[in-house]
């Protein structure tokens, strides 16, 4: 399990954002993480992946059952092009596979509508063809804590890594003096960011 790999640092040059089914009719369901929060921090995790020039991939499953992307995220990723599904698992879609092949990277941070299946299955199916994966656990949601708690269980038996929706995308950043770090903590949100913020623009003129 202690591979060297793991412990490769997630860069902008390195990593791939995918959402799986962040779709309205899923998102009724969700049970363990405040609908709001979640779609807060699924947002602001896309947002700071464009900042940083991350490549983001969005899929969904079944419409016609599922219903549409939600329309915030729809609303924050205008022109990323969603692939639509009929697989439980993303990974078994050749499309989702070939569009994250295209871009070179072996670095997959995953969110997902449930955590236990639509985030848990593809995360643990790239690590066998050869990616490291991240899953987002506070940009998912799943529909018991129960079904939640065996999702995350049973990716950390297999080998992915769990994170925060701010911090794998900090660890991208890097850097605070990086252009880009004002439109990632602005997209992050971090309620007490924009405090600091505030400070930070309160000194720049005294």
């Amino acid at each position: 399990m202690n591979s060297p790999h793991l412990y490769e640092r997630l860069t902008r040059e390195n990593a791939i954002l995918l959402l799986v089914d962040h779709q309205v009719g899923l998102y009724t369901g969700v049970r363990d993480i405040d609908t709001l929060a979640l779609k807060h921090n699924v947002v602001g995790l896309a947002k700071a992946a464009l900042a940083l020039k991350v490549p983001i991939i969005v899929t969904t499953t079944t419409e016609q059952m599922w219903g549409p992307l939600i329309p915030e995220l729809a609303e924050a990723l205008p022109g990323v092009q969603r692939i639509e599904r009929t697989t439980v698992n993303a990974w078994d879609e050749q499309r989702v596979v070939d569009a994250v092949k295209a871009t070179g990277r072996k670095k997959l941070i995953v969110t997902g509508i449930s955590t236990d299946v639509c985030l848990a299955f593809p995360a643990i199916s790239a690590i066998a063809d050869g990616y490291n994966s991240y899953a987002v656990i506070d940009a998912s949601g799943g529909f018991t804590q129960t079904q939640v708690d065996m999702g995350v269980a049973r990716m950390l038996q297999a080998g992915v890594i769990p994170v925060g929706y701010s911090n794998v995308a900090v660890e991208m950043l890097a850097d605070n003096a990086a252009p880009e770090a004002e439109a990632v903590y602005a997209a992050l949100g971090m309620p007490f960011a924009g405090l600091v913020y505030g400070l930070k623009q309160y000194f720049s003129h005294h």
